[in-house]
This record gives C-alpha cells, structure tokens and sequence, in this order.
C-alpha cells in the first residue's frame, strides 16, 4: 500500500463514489407506486415526478461506475501523477454529488448536462494520463 498512499484523495474519491451510488439506490426505490410504473417495474418517464427523477440520478451513477472506476484505477496502477489523479477524481465526486442533487430536486437540464460533462471530462483526462503514463 505504500506505493498508493500519494493516490490517497483518488482511493478516498472511490470509495465515496460506492457510498452515493449505495444512497442513490436506496432513493431511487422511495415513493414507487404501481400506477406510476411501467411493465418492466421502473417509474414511467416524466420529469416532473420526483420518484422518475431519482431512478434515473441512480441509473446516470451505475452506467457512468464503470468508466470512472476503470480510469482511476488505470491511472494510479500505471504511475500518472498524483496530483492530477487526485484532483480529477476529487473533481468527478463533486460534479457527481451536484449532478444527483440538480437531477433530483429540479428539471433544469441545461445544469445537470454541465455537472455530467463536468464528471465526463475528469473521467476521460484520467483515462489519458493512464495511458500517457504507459506511454
């Protein structure tokens, strides 16, 4: 572990982003009704309704686990600097948090697309310093 103690905010951005993906999915089962679902059980598609809103914060989060995790780790096991990892992975968990908040408390799209590229730019600069890095 020594080798990865100057990843430490990047090891510290991991393990958060397991807990708001853990607490996104306890939210996203609150307030479902059966004349509110579709067949398939998830909330049916309508912005104005809270319920929808936090389905979909949760699902943005899973689908965008993968990419972060794997770039992050990337970076670390291949050397990046230290500094730009930590702040970029610091940087997505912030982007992150707002997005899930905007997403579910408003409607307002045009914010909640600024939060993800915000999340998505960090993710994609991390996988380039991993790859720079082996380079």
């Amino acid at each position: 572990m020594e080798g990865f103690a100057e990843y430490s905010h990047a090891i510290l951005s991991l393990a958060l982003w397991s807990v708001i993906v853990a607490l996104l999915a306890g939210a996203s089962t609150m307030g479902r009704s059966a004349e509110k679902r579709c067949e398939c059980g998830k909330p049916k598609r309508d912005y104005s309704d809270v319920v929808y809103r936090r389905e979909r914060a949760f699902m943005n989060a899973v689908e965008n686990s993968g990419p972060f995790v794997a770039a992050t780790v990337a970076a670390m096991l291949a050397g990046a600097p230290a500094f730009w990892v930590n702040l970029l992975a610091s940087l997505f968990i912030v982007a992150r948090i707002a997005m899930a908040i905007v997403h579910i408390k408003t409607e307002n799209q045009s914010l909640r697309s600024t939060c993800f590229a915000v999340g998505w730019f960090c993710m994609l600069a991390l996988a380039v310093l991993a790859v720079v890095a082996v380079l």
